[in-house]
């Protein structure tokens, strides 16, 4: 018998993206699949964000804008305080996968019809995704782990997301990290799948920290989620020949997670979920170097 297709609902936190949402929205509106429900939250936006959105939800019903409030501080816990007041707003609506897509994004016309059937051939999977390009570059899936799943788009399985608690409001950042790790704890699989890469717009930069002061935070920030050791210090000897400046973004980020090694600072993570990240991390470490790694991205993606 035919299985029918899964529904879908999506949710996006906005904050002053008028520079790219439209992008974004008009990435949606050509699904050859629509969600039933796309809720975006502004997140105290002042840049003409909510106008935008406005203009499409008088042709595109199913789409819906909630406004939060202004807040000064600026961390990574608003976005997550943001996507759950969408998530309460499809409380009350009968979907099968729920989705969070960040507003600087772009995709093909069938990019959720390609991961909706992934869900209906896996009953096993519960959070799944795709590779994103931002310009020329695109992570080199030898090292970055295939099982996790981007916070730009994450499409959860609707009993996975109820399982792992969401997402949980973590200033220090890693949220989308925590999610995705919390569901493989729980006994689903996750996954990348390589062969409908996406587009991100806006550039991932350091611009409140500088380049130096963003890489220590981020070698901080990789002890604080339980980032195991060895694998750190690997991943920082390869980011020695990706990364500019060069020696000193990989020395930074390894001198961050050393100084959070000395000062013990509390992790923003349970002991379960350090213990389970070390696991597979030197798992990973172990078939890297048995030459045991997923197929490369496929090189001729053409969305923009």
């Amino acid at each position: 018998m035919h299985t029918p297709a899964p529904t879908y609902v999506l949710i996006s936190a906005a904050r002053n993206e008028a520079d790219y949402i439209e992008k974004t929205i008009e990435s949606v509106i050509a699904q050859t699949v629509l969600p039933l429900r796309w809720v975006i939250v502004s997140d105290g936006s002042t840049d003409g964000t909510d106008e935008i959105v406005k203009k499409y939800m008088a042709k595109c019903p199913w789409i819906e804008l909630i406004r939060m409030p202004e807040r000064k501080e600026r961390h990574f816990a608003g976005k997550a305080n943001a996507f759950n007041a969408g998530y309460a707003k499809v409380a009350g609506l009968a979907y099968d996968i729920i989705g969070n897509l960040d507003t600087d994004v772009s995709f093909d016309p069938d990019y959720f019809d390609f991961l909706l059937r992934k869900f209906t051939e896996n009953p096993k999977l519960g959070v799944a995704g795709t590779p994103f390009r931002e310009g020329s570059f695109q992570y080199d899936f030898r090292y970055t782990n295939i099982e996790h799943v981007s916070g730009q788009i994450q499409m959860f399985r609707r009993e996975c997301f109820a399982e792992i608690g969401g997402y949980a409001p973590l200033k220090t950042g890693g949220i989308d990290l925590v999610a995705v790790t919390t569901a493989r704890m729980k006994g689903w699989q996750t996954r990348t799948f390589l062969e409908k890469p996406y587009f991100h717009h806006r550039p991932m930069s350091s611009a409140q920290r500088g380049v130096l002061g963003a890489s220590f935070h981020g070698g901080w920030v990789d002890y604080l989620l339980g980032c195991d050791t060895l694998w750190q210090l690997f991943r920082c000897i390869y980011r020695l020949f990706k990364r500019r400046p060069i020696i000193l973004w990989s020395v930074w980020c390894l001198a961050g997670y050393g100084w959070a090694l000395v000062t013990r600072p509390e992790r923003v993570v349970s002991a379960e979920f350090v213990q389970f990240r070390k696991a597979e991390e030197r798992r990973r470490l172990r078939e890297f170097f048995r030459g045991n790694f997923p197929d490369r991205p496929v090189k001729n993606h053409t969305t923009h």
